[in-house]
């Protein structure tokens, strides 16, 4: 059953290239590819301090788990959850979620493991120390259906989920030619989901007034964005905001990069992220009318198309969370926590193997290492804990050039930290830091690093607060204390 979600992820993808790679690529990043030609790689990166560009969200980095994985509810998985700074974790499990039946814990054609139930799931979850965001069966369930969940959750139980999505990929009904989402309401268009989802939100929110509701739209400028499907007389975001915007609390959208080669894929982030972000924050200020400021923006799917267990996956995640929640999103969630492998297309890259698994742990497939073991991705989100906790400001910091990412939290105390990515895979990058809004001390700084094709992070007191060496592909996080 893990392949069948390998299989919808690719057929997804596939189909949006055939149909809009120009679309979703329309950006054209620097190529750091092209960069790396030089002998060595300088950048200078700016920090502004005093320019926040958001909070880190407590659930800002977030995790899928899937019901047809037997491992979600592992005994490990809770550790290892808290120590990469998972706040937010998404059950249960992308399109199974749209035919999925919570009272009974099944799914419509598809396999449900042991004890991956509900209430199992979230006894991983409290003791991971995060939030539940749930998916309710829009595809083959009712209002009703959701509602009683609801109701189970936070009344019976008294278990406070706040988040909840109708739907998973709704457009992928068949509305637009493309058949991988359950739906077997009689009507397939915009206009259908949406009325259907002002619904939910009504017999959910009559349940519990404070639960948070979310509507599924298509990603900006990717397939079949733009597109107005038959029976609706606006494409899918502009139809579904016009009648459900008042009545929403977050808006859902997925982002899974095409990435054409390792560099190319490192660029993604911020070719692509920015102008997503605002084309949502638009159009959610064009419909939701005077509640417009608190309608958050959730990505409840990430994750590169390529190189899943090695070190460029590993860089892509942190620039990808950090990106998204720099341009407003309250979470990423990554596509997953154990995706599993038929071990059919093992590879190597940039020196290290990669099983063609999507999950930022091993699932213990034969041709793995044993379940548990973290890949690159894992440790990639986990540098984000070195560079500031929940409620830090995550303030502007610009590079010089593509081949060095940079992001920066100015904490609570003052202090700041600087998290940057060296994209050159065999050079190592010297970095000139600047800083305006903040004076740094003197003090030698405490550096974490993540290097390429490393098993853990390590940690010394190296550099200065102007000056830092980042090895080839890897991910340093500098932490700064002010003057004084």
């Amino acid at each position: 059953m893990r392949r069948l979600v390998q299989r919808h992820r690719t057929r997804l993808i596939g189909f949006a290239a055939a149909v809009s790679l120009a679309a979703a690529g329309s950006v054209t990043a620097a190529t750091p590819r092209a960069e790396a030609a030089a002998a060595a790689v300088t950048a200078t990166v700016s920090v502004d301090a005093g320019r926040t560009l958001a909070s880190i969200p407590a659930t800002g980095v977030g995790m899928n788990v899937a019901v047809y994985d037997g491992n979600m509810n592992h005994p490990s998985v809770p550790g290892l959850l808290k120590d990469a700074g998972v706040g937010m974790v998404r059950y249960p499990g992308g399109s199974y979620a749209d035919g999925y039946h919570w009272q009974t814990h099944t799914v419509e054609g598809g396999y449900v493991a042991p004890n991956t139930d509900f209430d199992t799931f979230m006894s991983m979850v409290r003791a991971a120390g995060a939030q539940p965001i749930i998916t309710a069966d829009y595809g083959s369930g009712t209002p009703e259906e959701a509602a009683g969940w609801v109701r189970y959750a936070n009344v019976t139980k008294g278990y406070g989920v706040q988040y909840w999505e109708i739907g998973n990929e709704v457009f992928g009904n068949g509305l637009y030619g493309a058949t991988w989402e359950t739906d077997h309401h009689a009507g397939k268009t915009a206009t259908t989901y949406a009325n259907n989802l002002v619904q939910y939100a009504t017999a959910m929110k009559a349940v519990d007034p404070t639960i948070k509701i979310g509507a599924v739209l298509t990603t900006p400028g990717s397939w079949p964005d733009g597109i107005t499907g038959p029976g609706d007389t606006m494409d899918w975001n502009h139809t579904v905001l016009s009648i459900a915007g008042p009545k929403i609390d977050f808006v859902i959208v997925h982002h899974y990069p095409i990435g054409s080669s390792q560099a190319d894929l490192l660029g993604k982030p911020q070719a692509e992220i920015p102008g997503m972000a605002a084309a949502l924050r638009s159009l959610i200020n064009q419909y939701a009318g005077s509640n417009a400021h608190n309608v958050g923006i959730a990505v409840t799917e990430a994750g590169a198309n390529a190189y899943k267990d090695t070190s460029p996956n590993g860089l892509f995640a942190p620039d990808e969370y950090l990106t998204w929640m720099e341009n407003g999103a309250f979470t990423l969630d990554w596509w997953d926590l154990h995706n599993g492998t038929d071990c059919s297309h093992v590879t190597t890259v940039e020196g290290a193997t990669d099983y063609d698994d999507g999950g930022i742990l091993s699932s213990g497939a034969s041709c793995e290492p044993p379940l548990n073991t973290p890949f690159p991705p894992y440790y990639g989100a986990r540098m984000i804990t070195k560079l500031g906790a929940p409620g830090d400001g995550l303030v502007r910091a610009a590079s010089s050039t593509a081949l060095v990412s940079a992001h920066a939290v100015r904490r609570a105390n003052g202090d700041v930290s600087v998290l940057l990515i060296n994209k050159d895979p065999a050079n190592a990058a010297t970095v000139t830091l600047s800083y305006s809004g903040f004076t740094p001390s003197s003090a030698t700084p405490t550096v974490y690093s993540y290097l390429k094709n490393a098993t853990s992070i390590g940690s010394a007191t190296t550099g200065s607060a102007t000056r830092q060496t980042v090895p080839a592909y890897s991910i340093v996080v500098v932490q700064l204390h002010r003057n004084g």
